[in-house]
């Protein structure tokens, strides 16, 4: 009985993060930047990714999308 209570935590906590690791996009990873840069030359790019002053690639800007909890920071 006593093990049951003093374990009770440690087995919500585990289906707890059962449950948030199946939260997410769904669909295949995206690429990161620079996989536009090192394509084969038989592929043709959509455009040519933007590169930063120390050379590295910069990430397209996203969509700006708002939460309900946004109020809170703004």
């Amino acid at each position: 009985m006593i093990w049951s209570v003093r374990r009770l935590p440690l087995v919500v906590l585990g289906i707890l993060a059962l449950a948030l690791c199946g939260c997410g996009r769904k669909g295949p990873l995206d690429l990161p930047p620079s996989a536009a840069i090192n394509q084969p030359p038989g592929t043709a790019a959509a455009e040519a990714p933007a590169v930063g002053p120390d050379g590295r690639p910069l990430a397209p800007a996203g969509n700006k999308k708002r939460l309900p909890i946004d109020w809170l920071l703004d």
